[in-house]
């Protein structure tokens, strides 16, 4: 078994890419070992939908493509980073913007510390960013030997 495994796809920013980007990382997690039905599965499916759906809004046609990361490290953790090239960070809307939207960050936080895990943003080469998710892998879950694409 590899201490590293990964895979990443880059799509077109629009909304058909949001359930392209969740089909594939549910497709990769299967592949890993991480059943379609597992808790962890279908956290980290809303979570990846949530982070496309926002680099697909909120770039302003500023990013053309986003590509989405998946990292699974010694099959102890999980990692996944979305990843646009708009220089905004996300922040928190006010109450009342949130209201009709802008509750996806809010989301994405209460379920990666629900699960012990970890959100961060990096800077990336070109003044965009990568917002990551870092979870502890399902325990009893096995990594299974799922190719990288």
């Amino acid at each position: 078994m590899a201490d590293h495994q990964e895979a990443s796809v880059t799509l077109p920013s629009e909304p058909a890419s949001v359930a392209v980007a969740r089909r594939f990382v549910a497709e990769v997690l299967g592949a890993w070992g991480l059943p379609d039905a597992a808790d962890a599965a279908d956290s980290v499916r809303l979570m990846v939908s949530e982070l496309a759906t926002n680099a697909v809004q909120h770039t302003f046609g500023q990013s053309p493509t986003f590509r989405v990361d998946v990292r699974l490290e010694r099959e102890e953790r999980l990692r996944v980073g979305v990843t646009d090239s708009h220089p905004r960070w996300p922040k928190r809307l006010p109450a009342a913007v949130q209201q009709d939207n802008g509750r996806g960050m809010v989301i994405i936080r209460c379920l990666t510390a629900e699960a012990g895990g970890r959100l961060s943003v990096t800077p990336t080469e070109d003044g965009g960013k990568t917002v990551w998710i870092a979870l502890p892998w399902p325990a009893g879950a096995p990594a299974g030997t799922g190719t990288g694409r």
